[in-house]
């Protein structure tokens, strides 16, 4: 009885990436319907934004990546920097170019780059002289950052960053993250679109294992799905508790629980009927590999993909983004490490 208590009570933890529910009395059906146009409508709205197009940047750099292993905080990259790369090319440095020149003081990094290095990175991490002259109208204002980092694959990751594109706010990303070993790693990442609408995702390791993806509007959510899995007890993952959530029900499936479970406000609701199908070529739902038949208490069914199917590879390509950390690791870090790098381990070359 505790054991379920503890998995119930760590699922509606995950709330802390989601939001408050809609407040409507109407039926499953309606319910579901009206969510459903809800969660389209962003997504639509959300794929014609410039923050999109950040988050759906995947380009491979595995030839052109430079790591550098050292712990770094904001107060040491701090200030106002402009992208005006040094001719100079230094080939025994990991970071044999300086790509960017300190113009202001700030207690925040404030890098001005161009659009063009932003969307294709490969142009930052290979230099190319006309990309110099080149209008710096891309910015990056990073009001909290620091990246401690110890061997055995431990390190401790924090990032608040607004972006603006000439001049115009398109969005701000917080993302938190933090391992001591193989297994025992967390991070949840957020990006908030300038439209009112975020996206977030959770995930945390150990004996028990949690994930959770949420697409708000505001405060409410439109569309979350969350997971429970109790990894020392079965040779590979085990799932005991998977809850999706579309608007103002709750479809919850549980290992200490026979049938699946559909709630309203709230509410049980009795006449209500799901399926849970698990296939590898399943389009259904975001995070898995599953679909969901859904039979309403007038008899009609149908399946989660054919609702949402026109939002589902944007929300993949979202959450994808946001679980790899992707503008993070391959933009803002290497920016952060060059100019470290240059500030504290090649003074003589300033």
């Amino acid at each position: 009885m505790k054991k379920s208590i503890l998995i119930i009570s760590v699922v509606i933890g995950l709330a802390a990436v989601s939001c408050s529910k809609f407040d409507t009395s109407t039926s499953l059906k309606q319910s579901i319907e009206t969510s459903v146009e809800k969660i389209n409508n962003a997504v639509a709205e959300i794929s014609s934004t410039k923050g999109y197009q950040l988050l759906s940047i995947s380009e491979d750099l595995s030839k052109s990546e430079t790591t550098y292993h050292d712990s770094i905080i904001l107060s040491m990259i701090a200030g106002i920097y402009d992208y005006s790369p040094d001719t100079v090319f230094y080939h025994e440095n990991p970071f044999p170019r300086k790509l960017f020149k300190k113009t202001g003081i700030s207690d925040k990094m404030i890098v001005n780059m161009p659009e063009k290095l932003v969307l294709h990175p490969r142009y930052m991490y290979n230099f190319y002289e006309t990309d110099s002259a080149l209008a710096n109208n891309f910015t990056i204002t990073a009001t909290d950052y620091h990246f401690y980092y110890s061997w055995f694959h431990g390190y401790d990751y924090k990032l608040s960053a607004g972006l603006t594109l000439d001049q115009e706010d398109i969005g701000s990303l917080e993302i938190a993250s933090a391992a001591k070993m193989y297994n025992d790693f967390s991070y949840r990442s957020k990006y908030s679109f300038t439209e009112g609408y975020n996206i977030a995702v959770e995930f945390n390791t150990g004996d028990t294992t949690t994930s959770s993806f949420a697409l708000c509007n505001g405060d409410q959510v439109l569309l979350k799905e969350s997971r429970v899995s109790i990894m020392s007890k079965c040779p590979r993952d085990c799932e005991r508790q998977y809850t999706l959530t579309i608007g103002n029900v709750d479809i919850v499936r549980s290992s200490e629980i026979d049938s699946i479970q559909v709630f309203l406000d709230g509410v049980l609701q009795q006449k209500a009927a799901v399926k849970i199908i698990d296939e590898s070529d399943t389009t259904g739902t975001i995070c898995h590999h599953r679909d969901i038949l859904l039979t309403f208490d007038d008899g009609t069914t149908v399946n989660l993909s054919e609702l949402i199917g026109p939002a589902i590879e944007t929300l993949r390509t979202l959450v994808d983004s946001l679980h790899s950390m992707y503008f993070a690791k391959k933009i803002v870090d290497y920016i952060a490490l060059n100019i470290y790098y240059h500030e504290y381990k090649m003074p003589y070359h300033h």
